[in-house]
């Protein structure tokens, strides 16, 4: 290397940086020198390229192995030993144009290029300060937060309405207004009462809005109750329902109560009113468990009737053989009634018809009303379905019979009642347990006893109508009740056949009313044999034609069948074109699939395809009770002249229990 005259004053700049090397312990060294040494050499040639330009061993743009460019290189014996960088106090040197410096890449870095041990472990110190930091401010502004939120929901729970809001999900909860008792009612020292009807929509709002607010209430129905219908009249002026009392005070009806609640005046008349206990003059809860003192009214032939069980000579006889029991001869009937009424005979076979019209003798065989001779009887007690007739307790009805159709009305307007407290909105599910342990269930079944002798023949056909379709109905509650619903096939023969009523001296079960009265005598599902042999008596109450619509009104408890009605003489065939209607509405009873080209029906429309007809024509018929979205869809199906498939849904036969848990244990009670 040539020699160069230096300064003074830039061998003293020299000799400090030097120095400051030697200090610090830092710089870039060459490979095969010491890491802990400073080449003073390689120093003065850096400083010299620095001020100079560059000339000697330390030249710019020196050929490296791969013909890359070297800045400030060392070179020994034809070798790269290293590259010195200049200074930081130093001239740097300058690229020249159109040539981009090795190092001078623009490359993300992660840490600096210069460091120590120690730095990293102070990086990572104060990384680790700064973290816990966060943490510690973090866990604090949550306590703060979690401190306001307690007390906003305790400044909101004096309010009405208390707010939690959750991730995606904003919960609003209604307070109950004031406090309650045990079985979840506004407490309250007043009573709260209404007079209603059976079947009054305004009632049922009335009903609605008394249960949503709390309200323990004393309901009045004055078709359950008859004789509190004057009380009703004499307290309002008029028998219109509903009426709605506060102790004594007369509130008013749906009208009145929609107007206080509209006006926000409601609350403060219930606090007003019903803060001081009941007084004695104020609507009294019914009485349970006890009848309304009906005027009884004796049959004229019960003396006669009480005379001949005591002298006739009853026993089983041999006859066609077959042991037939506890009958009696007619001819030995009318030598009684001419020894004890001093009667001729021609008054006794009389009197005899007079007896079998009433229904208290039967024929054994059923084959005459009444004879003189050698043709056995029986009494009605003493019939052999007796024991099957869940509406016989132990001796028939003497009194005189009832008029059939005020009773089909009132056996009506009962179940009504009992189903507005003990089932679901839609009439689809029933609270049997709830039913029977109800007044109403009580007062239903002392009603059925009036059956007995009752005379159907003097109904009209819409009185019939809807005294059998409610009859059935109410009998698939009472025996659900008494014997349980039908788990399997063989417990369904016994459910439709064998749980009996007597009504107009006659036996029915549920395939009897609806298979045998209905559905003019026509055979059951899967059934060999008519329900009522010819001859039967009981063929005169049976209708002459079908009509398809009793499908709809007719419910056998199960989950399937269509919702628990009672219906009324009065719109009987409105009312089954709506039910007839609201069935159809359901998934399971009908739905159309447009791509397969099918009609889903229940297998209710199969099993009695006999009354309703042919595939095609029970397709039109159900257009007419169909919504405008499912009657669109099947008649552009039928419309096109391509096939149409039907496919009959699997039946439900399980309980239609509400709630749930009582379908295990009905049937024992």
């Amino acid at each position: 290397m040539d020699s160069i005259n230096l300064s003074k004053t830039e061998e003293s700049k020299l000799e400090d940086i030097i120095s400051e090397k030697k200090d610090n312990k830092k710089g870039n060294c060459i490979e095969n020198g010491n890491s802990n040494s400073i080449d003073t050499k390689n120093i003065l040639n850096s400083v010299i390229h620095g001020e100079h330009g560059g000339e000697g061993a330390g030249a710019i743009n020196a050929p490296g192995s791969n013909g890359e460019i070297i800045d400030s290189s060392v070179i020994q014996n034809g070798s790269v030993l290293g590259v010195i960088k200049p200074h930081k106090l130093l001239p740097q040197p300058e690229v020249p144009a159109g040539v981009l410096a090795v190092g001078e890449l623009n490359r993300s870095k992660s840490m600096p290029e210069s460091f120590d041990m120690p730095a990293i472990g102070k990086f990572f110190r104060e990384k680790s300060n700064s973290l816990s930091s966060a943490i510690t401010k973090r866990l604090s502004s949550m306590r703060d937060q979690f401190d306001d939120d307690e007390k906003v929901m305790m400044m909101k729970s004096e309010s009405n309405v208390t707010e939690f809001n959750l991730s995606g999900l904003k919960v609003i909860v209604n307070l109950k207004k004031g406090p309650m008792d045990e079985q979840g009612y506004r407490k309250l020292l007043g009573r709260v009462s209404f007079f209603s009807r059976s079947n009054c929509r305004d009632c049922t709002a009335v009903r609605s809005f008394l249960r949503k607010e709390n309200l323990n209430y004393v309901e009045i129905n004055v078709d359950v109750y008859p004789q509190r219908e004057k009380e009703l009249i004499e307290r309002t002026g008029s028998a219109n329902v509903p009426q709605i009392f506060l102790n004594e005070k007369l509130l008013g009806g749906l009208v009145a109560l929609n107007s206080l609640r509209n006006s926000g005046m409601l609350e403060q008349k219930l606090e007003e009113m019903l803060t001081g206990k009941c007084p004695e003059d104020a609507p009294a809860p019914p009485v349970y468990g006890f009848d309304d003192d009906y005027e009884e009214r004796t049959d004229e032939m019960v003396e006669i009737v009480r005379v001949l069980r005591q002298k006739l000579p009853i026993q089983d006889r041999i006859m066609r053989m077959k042991i037939v029991k506890n009958c009696f001869a007619g001819g030995e009937l009318v030598e009684v009634l001419i020894h004890h009424l001093d009667c001729g005979r021609k008054k006794g076979v009389d009197i005899g018809k007079n007896l079998a019209r009433r229904h208290f003798i039967h024929h054994v065989f059923g084959e005459n009303e009444f004879e003189d001779g050698k043709h056995f009887y029986r009494f009605l007690e003493h019939e052999p379905f007796i024991s099957k007739c869940y509406n016989f307790r132990g001796s028939t009805n003497d009194n005189e019979p009832k008029d059939a159709a005020v009773l089909g009305q009132r056996l009506g307007k009962i179940m009504s009642a009992l189903l507005e407290s003990c089932a679901s909105d839609d009439r689809h599910h029933l609270d049997y347990i709830g039913i029977s342990n109800s007044e109403e269930f009580r007062r239903y079944t002392n009603l059925v006893q009036d059956l007995h002798r009752v005379n159907i023949l003097m109904l009209s056909a819409d009185e019939k109508l809807a005294f059998f379709l409610n009859l059935h109905n109410a009998m698939a509650i009472h025996a659900v009740i008494r014997i349980g619903h039908p788990g399997g096939m063989i417990d369904r023969r016994a459910f439709f056949s064998e749980f009996q009523y007597i009504v107009g001296g006659y036996s029915y079960s549920l395939s009897g009313l609806k298979d045998g009265i209905l559905r003019s005598n026509r055979r059951a599902p899967f059934s060999l044999m008519r329900p009522f042999p010819s001859g039967d008596r009981r063929l005169e109450m049976a209708f002459p034609k079908v009509n398809p619509l009793i499908h709809f009104g007719l419910c056998n408890a199960t989950r399937s069948s269509p919702a628990v009605r009672f219906f009324t003489p009065q719109s009987i065939e409105s009312e089954l074109r709506h039910a007839a209607r609201e069935y159809f509405q359901r998934d399971d009873a009908m739905q159309v699939d447009l791509a397969k080209r099918t009609v889903y029906l229940n297998r209710i429309i199969k099993w009695y395809s006999a009354d309703f007809g042919q595939e095609k024509e029970i397709l039109k018929w159900i257009t007419g009770y169909l919504d405008a979205t499912k009657a669109g869809l099947l008649t552009h199906l039928m419309g096109d002249d391509g096939p149409v498939n039907v496919v009959y849904s699997s039946f439900d036969w399980s309980l239609n229990a509400w709630p749930k848990l009582f379908a295990a244990t009905i049937g024992n009670s």
